[in-house]
């Protein structure tokens, strides 16, 4: 079987009621309106014996969306249905790091091992967690579900960078979460970096603008500079929740732009 994969980015909820101070740190133009996306990421690879998944994290629930006031447009399950995967059937699940909407919907993916790295674990259930600030982001029952599947024998640890299948690393970040890792997939275009949150929008990586949700400011400085090294080229790193990517890549279905191709090169310019 090749090394290369496919990259598909799966929009499952939007969120507009934000300003540009909650994605950049001393931002100028702080009061002006600044949407997010949130995605997840289906790895596919296919040949005439067999068909490959891997998902890279799992979004967030309805039930969570309610509870944060942000509500999701389609669960991602659900989402991953439309596109033809059955959750059941994902043996492998790559996790960027544990805040709610990057490992929020585990239930739905019972049969799956998942990757994390083992310092955002300890991160996620360690003293860090008695401070509301650091707490904020992760929802209690989330990492419990993480624990159940660690006694269930079903999570991997790795310890910086690892290889996960042929064609398929993950690197260490750190930064936003303390344990926050990124992907990096080899495409037929060559290798595309999935940020997640080592960068939510192009501002971030390109300007050296903090977000302001981080643990460790310069490691999210360097985690910047991680991802240009790790990338094939600046038009391979792929922001963890721009809305930009959803204009700039490839639609799957026709005027649809919910699921749009990653492993296809831009049709744009980013900025």
């Amino acid at each position: 079987m090749s090394d290369l994969w496919e990259i598909f980015a799966l929009k499952y909820a939007e969120r507009g009621n934000r300003t540009r101070a909650d994605s950049f740190i001393a931002d100028p133009h702080h009061d002006l309106p600044h949407e997010m996306d949130y995605y997840v990421w289906v790895l596919r690879q296919e040949s005439r014996q067999r068909s490959r998944v891997i998902l890279v994290d799992t979004g967030y629930d309805t039930e969570e969306g309610v509870a944060r006031c942000r509500e999701i447009q389609i669960h991602p399950a659900e989402k991953l249905r439309q596109f033809g995967i059955s959750p059941e059937a994902i043996d492998t699940i790559i996790l960027t790091h544990l805040h709610y909407d990057h490992a929020g919907s585990l239930k739905a993916f019972p049969n799956a091992d998942l990757h994390v790295q083992a310092l955002e674990m300890s991160y996620a259930t360690g003293p860090c967690m008695c401070h509301d600030h650091l707490r904020a982001p992760f929802t209690g029952e989330h990492i419990c579900d993480m624990v159940r599947a660690l006694f269930a024998g079903r999570v991997h640890f790795s310890s910086g960078s690892k290889t996960i299948a042929e064609g398929v690393e993950t690197h260490l970040i750190g930064g936003h979460s303390r344990g926050l890792q990124c992907v990096r997939v080899k495409t037929a275009r060559g290798w595309v970096v999935l940020a997640s949150d080592a960068s939510h929008y192009y501002e971030n990586y390109r300007l050296g603008k903090p977000f302001p949700i981080v643990v460790d400011v310069e490691d999210m400085l360097t985690g910047f500079q991680t991802l240009k090294q790790l990338a094939e080229s600046d038009s391979h790193i792929i922001p963890g929740h721009d809305p930009i990517v959803r204009s700039i890549y490839q639609p799957v279905h026709s005027g649809d732009d919910s699921i749009v191709a990653l492993h296809v090169a831009p049709k744009g310019g980013i900025l």
